[in-house]
């Protein structure tokens, strides 16, 4: 065998291993592509139920708001002070609510297939850390439900059942109030209390859309 002739030969075996190589990588971009379509798909479906979610919690919040407003202005009595202040409180944090519950729906409603993984993962982790601050903002308003029926004919007249009994759950969820909000956040996330306290259609809907789409970076990964 002469040199042109070897020559020849590791030239068409060039040839086949680019033609290989090429076909691999033609074979990596479909696959990927297919891929990336699935989980998108999933993902998208787990956003469109947190959508129908969040807008029947909104209507909810809006007609909770509109009963709380007819008790409120129909109990404009000094003698009914702490129902109007519990009533005033909770209609606060549940129009606080419905108006961060309007921007995650309109931040879920430009989320498409169309967009790249992580301007999608991006968004989704804006929706996550606005879940958790709505969270710990509404447990505030926990000590309002626990003092409406107060008044102080009540207190007056049974001292005893109030400061043992009334007073001291109170303080209790108080406490309990002040302390989720200070400790609910995006570090305790893996903790045991966290995840019984987010377990909820909303929460599990955000968590699986994104694993969704963090699997299609562990594939790139893995090609």
């Amino acid at each position: 065998m002469d040199d042109t002739e070897l020559k020849n030969i590791l030239e068409l075996y060039n040839h086949k291993i680019e033609e290989t190589k090429t076909l691999n990588l033609q074979s990596w971009v479909l696959n990927l592509q297919c891929f990336e379509i699935l989980q998108k798909q999933k993902a998208q479906s787990k956003l469109k139920s947190l959508i129908n979610f969040k807008i029947f919690a909104a209507v909810l919040g809006i007609f909770w708001v509109l009963f709380l407003g007819y008790l409120f202005f129909h109990s404009l009595e000094m003698s009914k002070i702490f129902f109007l202040i519990s009533c005033g409180a909770i209609m606060l944090f549940t129009t606080i609510a419905i108006a961060v519950y309007l921007y995650h729906i309109i931040i879920l409603g430009k989320i498409n297939n169309r967009e790249n993984v992580v301007k999608t993962q991006e968004s989704l982790g804006r929706l996550q850390l606005s879940t958790i601050n709505i969270t710990r903002i509404l447990f505030l308003q926990t000590p309002f439900y626990c003092i409406f029926w107060w008044s102080v004919p009540m207190i007056a007249g049974s001292p005893l059942s109030f400061w043992l009994i009334s007073f001291p759950i109170a303080l209790f969820f108080t406490f309990l109030a002040i302390w989720l909000y200070r400790n609910i956040s995006i570090k305790n996330v893996n903790k045991r209390w966290f995840k019984i306290l987010f377990n909820s259609p909303e929460w599990i809907s955000l968590v699986k859309a994104n694993s969704f789409l963090e699997e299609i970076n562990f594939f790139k990964n893995e090609i």
